[in-house]
């Protein structure tokens, strides 16, 4: 795993050994204790996904009874099916927030038990970004951290796979910077000569070389900020549990200053602690990886998670993408636990600015998340290792499910005669049967569909609220109740078009059509109008098909909501990234933590500092 890096502040190598996993064979790593199987967790296991279920089998009785009403055809039987496979995953999901929700009201106890202080390595995997923006948060997690050491041994890396050279020698320049302001603490830079296997080859080689001087490595988004006491606590979390492999934080969105950012940012902050709540309840010891903002045992990974490369679609061998899920998964199976801590807060990162900036980094995950279909049959996963998995990719897979069950909606009609198809025709008994869509029906389809959507977000919000966060906290009840009903309408609004993008990304990648891996944009600047057309022309053509629909009195009128999505996809997308700073206001905001105004000023003095430099 060595490479010859271009630039290299680094202390002298430790070598760790890190050995590609044979997914093909089981794994034990002996140094991993063996724990008690955690019966909390099967508790809340079946409590979860008992309702879920039990709910879809109601659904399903519920459409074939009504299917049945001249006989159920294949057809009919297919498409329930379909609509139960989709209904399955938003009950779970609600079902998790509910479960959150209650857990929420009962105080959790502390952990007992004496501390191993740690040697821990925090680790910046870094490709293409403003230098001042990365060291700037960097800097800030370091000052705050030697204000109050405690017992752990930190140390920062800052591990660039940068290639333009401009940009190469910023990273440079800021280091200086830094170093400069900070000189009593232990901050380390390398930029590799080549960045094999992107951010996965990034951490291995560092794992590999570096690794075996740190008891654990904090590993953060070149985005990522963290509190000192956050980092501090999943050091005592690891330092107790002499069981734990990996123990994955909650990071929260900050900094949003965009509609569509913005609005992400007060779901994560509103509606997503339940389900964090009920997530981390569910899972147990055998949690999830989001790639950031998690701790890991050094060693560990190092025995347990080295990612192979695995056979694509064409045959080729290929890096895993999605890395997180799959080493969480090893981990596992490697006799590691892997746990999620909630309430644990000043975890943060930031969110894309647009629409289109997050489409584009969402056709990465859906690559990554598809590939881990491929990954079910890894010998030893444990069970809930390979459902983590295989719900990253259904949270693909269902963008397609749903295109499909709207299309058939309205090619339905509105009554016998105005149907696209004619599937009433009894000359035609090929066709299936449907039952007559009244005006009953079409309503309460609608209403179901959007009460499934947004059960979990007034369930979640009102939780939030009943146990304990005072609305003051969100600028308000005013304020609180209009930002609500504002990310409520922004996520209708934007759903549609997110459903098609994704099903055109799920296409790309089982086709295996080229892929161009872009770095992240983070800045939200706008893009010309041809642009914003070229990227939302197949939205707006279906838009077009499905208003001609309604004028023709084709196509239900109730598919209003969905057709304007598409058809405005252009100037929604472009108001995505207006600048709306005080809206949709979060706790982290109207309270902002010392540790972002801290990282906002050495963002903006690492910046005067490198571009006043006379060697830029």
């Amino acid at each position: 795993m060595t490479q010859p890096c271009l630039a290299l502040s680094m202390p002298p190598s430790a070598p760790l050994a890190h050995p590609q996993q044979d997914l093909s064979r089981r794994f034990r790593d002996h140094a991993a204790p063996v724990s008690a199987p955690d019966a909390g967790a099967v508790f809340w296991r079946l409590g979860t996904f008992l309702p879920a279920a039990i709910g879809t089998g109601v659904l399903l009785w519920g459409f074939l009874s009504w299917f049945a009403a001249d006989g159920t055809s294949w057809a009919e039987a297919l498409l329930a099916m379909l609509i139960g496979a989709g209904f399955f995953w938003i009950a779970l999901t609600f079902v998790t927030v509910l479960a959150g929700s209650g857990a929420l009201f009962s105080r959790m106890l502390p952990d007992e038990g004496p501390i191993k202080p740690l040697d821990v390595a925090l680790l910046v995997p870094v490709h293409e970004e403003a230098p001042w923006d990365v060291f700037g948060n960097a800097a800030a997690m370091l000052e705050r951290l030697a204000a109050a050491p405690g017992a752990h041994r930190w140390s920062l890396y800052i591990l660039s796979d940068t290639r333009d050279p401009v940009r190469a020698a910023q990273e440079e320049a800021t280091y200086a910077a830094i170093r400069a302001g900070l000189p009593d603490v232990r901050v380390w830079y390398r930029r590799r000569v080549q960045n094999t296997d992107r951010k996965v080859g990034n951490l291995a080689q560092w794992v590999a070389q570096w690794g075996g001087a740190h008891d654990a490595m904090l590993v953060l988004d070149a985005d990522s900020l963290m509190s000192a006491q956050a980092i501090r606590s999943l050091a005592d979390a690891m330092g107790r549990d002499t069981s734990a492999g990996l123990i994955q934080s909650f990071p929260q969105l900050i900094g949003a200053r965009s509609l569509f950012a913005r609005s992400q940012q007060f779901a994560n902050a509103i509606y997503g602690v339940a389900l964090a709540e009920g997530l981390a309840r569910w899972t147990g010891r055998e949690g999830n990886y989001w790639g950031h903002n998690a701790i890991i045992r050094t060693a560990a990974f190092a025995a347990s998670a080295g990612l192979p490369h695995v056979r694509g679609l064409r045959g080729r061998d290929s890096l895993i993408l999605s890395h997180d899920f799959v080493e969480a998964g090893l981990l596992r199976r490697a006799g590691w636990s892997v746990r999620f801590l909630p309430r644990l807060r000043g975890s943060y990162e930031e969110t894309p600015p647009t629409l289109i900036d997050h489409v584009l980094r969402d056709r990465r995950w859906c690559r990554g998340n598809l590939q881990h279909l491929g990954l079910l049959g890894t010998r030893g996963l444990h069970a809930l290792s390979r459902f983590h998995m295989f719900h990253g990719a259904m949270g693909y897979l269902l963008s397609p499910l749903w295109f499909l069950l709207l299309a058939l909606w309205a090619v339905i009609g509105v009554s016998a005669d105005r149907s696209v198809i004619n599937y009433f025709s009894p000359e035609n008994p090929m066709m299936p049967n449907w039952p007559e869509m009244s005006p009953i029906n079409h309503v309460w389809l609608m209403v179901t569909m959007y009460a499934l959507l947004l059960a979990p977000k007034l369930v979640g919000a009102s939780a939030l609220i009943a146990s304990g966060t005072p609305v003051s906290r969100m600028g308000g009840a005013w304020q609180f109740t209009g930002s609500l009903l504002l990310e409520i309408a922004v996520s209708i609004a934007y759903a549609p078009i997110l459903m098609v993008q994704q099903t055109m990304a799920v296409f790309s990648a089982l086709t295996g059509k080229r892929f161009e891996w872009t770095p992240q944009s983070r800045n939200g600047a706008a893009r010309p109008f041809a642009a914003v057309l070229r990227f939302h022309a197949f939205e707006t053509l279906l838009g077009a098909v499905l208003l001609i629909g309604m004028a023709t009195g084709f196509v239900s009128l109730w598919l209003i909501p969905i057709m304007a999505s598409l058809f405005l996809a252009v100037p929604l997308s472009w108001m995505s990234g207006l600048d709306l700073p005080g809206s949709l206001s979060t706790p982290q905001e109207v309270r902002a933590p010392l540790v972002a105004k801290r990282a906002a000023l050495w963002r903006a003095k690492l910046k005067s500092s490198v571009e006043g430099s006379p060697a830029q």
